[in-house]
């Protein structure tokens, strides 16, 4: 008898899984997961087809900080396609490599871009 206790418990529940508020549930987990795919990359997207900056291949892989803020200087003063001042677009994109490079950053790596940030703080008379 108690097989039979247990089996209608779990008609129950399952008529209740059937209910309009579970299938909602199936709805919005289904668009959150499509949401998510699509804007998990976005930095991604930004990085291959943005114009805001026409920046020199490579520039965030040198070694030398000052060398890096001289090129976003140049790239972001040169550029039309930018919003804002010369300034804080190059700042912007130091900031921006850095926080998609994350964890993945090595500490040199993270310690060289913050030390091109306040050499472009220093170009710009900021610092």
């Amino acid at each position: 008898m108690v097989a039979k206790k247990s089996t209608r418990r779990s008609k129950r529940r399952t008529a209740a899984n059937r209910s309009v508020g579970s299938s909602t549930k199936r709805t919005v987990a289904k668009r959150r997961a499509s949401t998510r795919s699509s804007s998990k990359r976005w930095s991604r997207n930004v990085t291959e087809h943005s114009h805001a900056l026409d920046l020199e291949s490579g520039v965030f892989s040198r070694s030398d900080p000052k060398s890096i803020a001289r090129s976003l200087k140049r790239s972001a003063e040169a550029s039309h396609h930018r919003k804002s001042d010369p300034y804080r677009s190059a700042m912007s994109m130091i900031t921006f490599y850095m926080n998609r490079g994350g964890r993945n950053l090595s500490a040199s790596r993270r310690d060289k871009l913050q030390s091109a940030k306040n050499e472009l703080r220093r170009l710009y008379g900021r610092a």
